[in-house]
């Protein structure tokens, strides 16, 4: 088999796995609120990625200067990111989460300019405004009234946290991506413990936590999305660049699209289809390489 055959199969994985991770936040709507659940799902993914970390014998240093930077990775990506995620994902529907949250490289762009001083061309410029267009339409979806704006609106700042995490982690790519993740998601798990242990002491009604629907969805959002699919992505990438893995993400749309129409009858209307497109189209551009000058 083909390094290319091989990248791509590792990489088709980890979108499947992730748009099936949109699936399994439906599934747990009304037994668990969005902050506790992110907290129990980085706990099984925390034991797990440092196991994984220990079996690959990475390096858990951190140089002392980079620590600032990684904090704050923790809180834009494993922390914001993730909430405004899954807070949306329970508001809208599996295919609405899984397709804003798609748009991320599109957003890449504007971060990567300002951030890393990257070029900005006409064509990048307007993989933004596609992507951006592509959003509000399946947000403000007309015929389809399951739409929640204020879960689109979590779904759009989720997006958009999670490209500038992912501009961040470029200025610490000397480091192990299982130990960025690592430490990213117990920066997470620091900042969502106290309303997360309130609420599981307090609020949590264990009649329906505790139910086989909820745990295995829980499982599923630790173990085999959050640390699987990292470790098929990044594996994938060892094959592929950057710039053609990233259209594997729609993987992850395609999957989240389909299981909610096929399991929790969630429609898929005209106007989604047609905001899905622009979002392609503009992550399609984000992806393509400036032409040098």
């Amino acid at each position: 088999m083909s390094k290319t055959m091989k990248g791509a199969i590792c990489l088709s994985l980890a979108g499947t796995i992730w748009g099936g991770l949109f699936l399994a936040v439906r599934l747990v709507a009304g037994a668990v609120e969005a902050v506790p659940l992110v907290w129990m799902r980085y706990i099984l993914a925390f034991f797990a990625l440092y196991a994984l970390g220990c079996y690959r014998h990475v390096s858990w240093k951190i140089d002392r200067k980079d620590w600032k930077l990684l904090a704050l990775v923790g809180l834009i990506g494993q922390t914001l990111s993730i909430v405004t995620q899954e807070s949306g994902t329970l508001l809208t529907s599996a295919q609405t989460g899984s397709t804003i949250t798609a748009a991320t490289p599109a957003f890449m762009v504007l971060f990567g300019w300002w951030i890393l001083k990257e070029r900005l061309t006409f064509g990048r410029i307007m993989s933004v405004v596609l992507a951006t267009i592509g959003v509000l339409m399946i947000v403000y979806d007309p015929d389809n009234f399951q739409v929640n704006l204020l879960g689109g609106f979590f779904l759009f700042v989720a997006a958009w946290t999670w490209a500038l995490m992912a501009v961040f982690l470029k200025l610490l790519d000397r480091y192990s991506p299982i130990v960025l993740t690592f430490y990213g998601l117990l920066v997470a798990l620091v900042c969502l413990a106290p309303y997360s242990v309130w609420w599981l002491a307090t609020q949590a009604d264990y009649s329906l936590l505790l139910t086989p629907q909820v745990l295995l969805s829980i499982g599923y959002m630790g173990i085999i999305s959050t640390t699987g699919g990292f470790v098929l992505w990044n594996e994938g990438l060892l094959y592929m660049d950057a710039s053609t893995a990233g259209l594997f993400m729609f993987w992850q749309p395609i999957v989240g699209t389909f299981l909610g129409w096929l399991l929790l009858g969630e429609p898929v209307t005209l106007w989604f289809w047609l905001g899905a497109l622009l979002i392609v189209a503009g992550v399609v551009m984000a992806m393509g390489r400036p032409k040098k000058a």
